[in-house]
């Protein structure tokens, strides 16, 4: 039986992509000039990383932000004024 993989969202593919590298953290985190302890709170999971300290990883990894297909407008921007 095929195992299907799933989704996962950007945090878990930011950190399935540092262990992936073959890098070490402190590698990753000296070229980037991002503080060791901040990256090894979200390695973990009990925090978040700030855009740009995640922007810098990712382009450190060569990642790209793509989206899966083009964002759709949503309902409430559409309508118009007076419900018509």
């Amino acid at each position: 039986m095929a195992r299907t993989r799933k989704r996962q969202n950007l945090a878990g593919q930011l950190r399935e992509a540092i262990n992936a590298s073959g890098l070490t953290r402190y590698r990753i985190c000296k070229d980037c000039e991002i503080d060791q302890g901040a990256v090894s709170r979200f390695m973990h999971g009990t925090a978040g990383l700030n855009l740009e300290s995640a922007g810098r990883i990712a382009e450190y990894l060569g990642l790209e932000l793509a989206p899966k297909q083009p964002a759709k407008a949503s309902k409430r921007t559409t309508k118009r004024k007076g419900g018509k």
